[in-house]
């Protein structure tokens, strides 16, 4: 347990944001660009790779590939927010400062 504690608190924000698109999809399905097709299975997929990515950052022989991971999922995840800057209904209501 050499790693910094701020590793597993990371990993724990994943691991429960990937849960609760399990649980709540239709919070990530109304925030999803109209031109990706089938929502509901991309906020699975996301779901599952955010759990994935963060039960790797807890194995010290996975870390290096998870944080890799990390880095190119919240670059995809990108679309998403500047999806969602284009309006109030776009951005499901959240403020922009937030975005």
């Amino acid at each position: 347990m050499n790693e910094p504690w701020d590793l597993y608190v990371m990993a724990a924000m994943y691991i429960v944001a990937g849960i609760l698109h399990f649980v709540k999809p239709k919070a990530y399905i109304r925030i999803m660009p109209k031109y990706l097709p089938n929502h509901r299975e991309l906020v699975y997929a996301s779901g599952l790779a955010e759990i994935g990515l963060g039960i790797g950052l807890c194995i010290p022989q996975l870390k290096n590939i998870a944080i890799t991971g990390i880095i190119l999922m919240l670059a995809v995840f990108l679309m998403v927010h500047f999806y969602m800057l284009r309006g109030e209904k776009e951005g499901a209501g959240i403020p922009k400062w937030i975005l």
